[in-house]
């Protein structure tokens, strides 16, 4: 496992903010651009075939693809990310691309012929750092986000998405749906590490995902008016702060009475001035949990509470409930020595391919630290290694008998 180790090195201090400890790699920038070129040197090295569909993403294939769809069987596709969070981890998504490369020289390795193609997909923008929107490179490549919509979303400076994709050379106006991408994939299991201790408190390195929870956002904008901090009397204000303070409370009280997890990370205040009263803020709300019901009891409750500020709750997006594919996730725990199943509140661009239909897994790698979207994320070499294993004999299984 070699490789692995010299990709991970290579890949360590890209995008590293050494105030933080944490990565920076946000969608169309100039680390963007560095580790898009460090995948296709990659996967250049192995001899694979590098296509971009009209999003961006990037899909490296071991045999013909489209021979393959002219055959009946489309390929099967393995990969994740390489997009951070703000100070995000090393392992959210880079463990997912680093082991499929891992898994396809461990096939090589051994001698395979697969029957049918493997891929590796590297999705841009599953975070969504930059524009706000999770996910957006599947997304858009499946349909489930609209071409105008992402062309028009904005990341903090005011940059368009169509504008940033321009500036790195891409075509903004080639942004849609991409069937024939999507025809190709027969299959499609992503890697990841959990983000949580389900594994760890279990004593096993290696999960299979059933399901990801319903969870949503949505943006709360409350009113105020902007007057002096030293002069105004308290009863006579109208602070937009209250109202904030009033929502993160109700979100948390009723995520509690309800089994949710709600989450207020991101807020604007304007004027933002320390001396002023604020003028308006405004703040988004992050709702999960096992049950779609629930999760909207809970932004109700917080619609009701952030009423008496006369603010506005506005939903910006959300994902039902996803079930990944039954019979491929009974293979791969069978296949994986009875590996537990475990359902999931983050969300992954294998959701969004599994709720475009395409048949999808998940193989999750222990995090002792149940810590994740923080330098804190960790997994062990050794549960990485079993998670490249892993992942080398379900592809093994799923391209069908081999040949020396």
């Amino acid at each position: 496992m070699r490789a692995f180790h010299r990709m991970w090195a290579d890949l360590e201090e890209v995008g590293l903010d050494g105030s933080t400890g944490g990565y920076r790699r946000f969608a169309w920038t100039r680390t963007d651009h560095d580790l898009r070129e460090w995948f296709a040197g990659e996967c250049a090295a192995r001899g694979l075939d590098v296509t971009t569909d009209r999003v961006g993403n990037q899909w490296a294939w071991w045999g013909d693809p489209d021979a393959a769809v002219a055959a009946g069987e489309p390929g099967v596709v393995v990969g994740s990310h390489l997009d951070s969070v703000v100070d995000g981890g090393a392992f959210d998504g880079p463990l997912g691309v680093v082991s499929g490369l891992a898994a396809i020289d461990a096939l090589r390795e051994r001698g395979v012929v697969p029957r049918r193609p493997v891929g590796l997909v590297s999705f841009v923008d599953e975070e969504g750092a930059r524009f706000g929107t999770t996910c957006a490179g599947s997304r858009v490549v499946t349909g489930s986000l609209s071409a105008d919509r992402a062309r028009a979303l904005r990341d903090a400076t005011g940059t368009t998405m169509a504008e940033a994709i321009s500036r790195f050379g891409g075509r903004p106006d080639d942004l849609g749906r991409d069937d024939e991408a999507l025809a190709r994939v027969g299959a499609f299991v992503e890697l990841h590490v959990e983000q949580g201790r389900v594994l760890d408190v279990l004593g096993r390195p290696v999960g299979v995902g059933s399901d990801i929870w319903p969870h949503g956002r949505w943006r709360i904008d409350v009113p105020g008016m902007a007057n002096h901090a030293g002069t105004t009397a308290l009863d006579e204000r109208e602070d937009a702060m209250l109202g904030l303070a009033a929502a993160v409370i109700a979100a948390r009280q009723a995520a509690q009475e309800r089994g949710c997890l709600a989450t207020v990370g991101k807020v604007d205040v304007a004027p933002g001035g320390v001396n002023a009263i604020p003028s308006s803020v405004t703040c988004w709300l992050d709702a999960r949990g096992p049950e779609a019901s629930s999760v909207r009891d809970v932004v109700d409750d917080v619609r009701d509470v952030v009423a008496e500020f006369d603010a506005l709750v506005t939903e910006e997006w959300w994902d039902a409930a996803t079930s990944f594919d039954d019979g491929l996730t009974r293979r791969i725990a069978d296949l994986l020595d009875d590996a537990p199943l475990i359902a999931t509140g983050a969300g992954h661009d294998a959701g969004v391919m599994a709720g475009a239909g395409v048949p999808t897994a998940m193989v999750f790698v222990r995090n002792p630290t149940g810590v994740s979207h923080s330098p804190d994320e960790w997994a062990t070499t050794d549960d990485c290694l079993a998670g490249v294993a892993a992942l080398t004999a379900v592809v093994d299984d799923l391209v069908g008998d081999c040949a020396a």
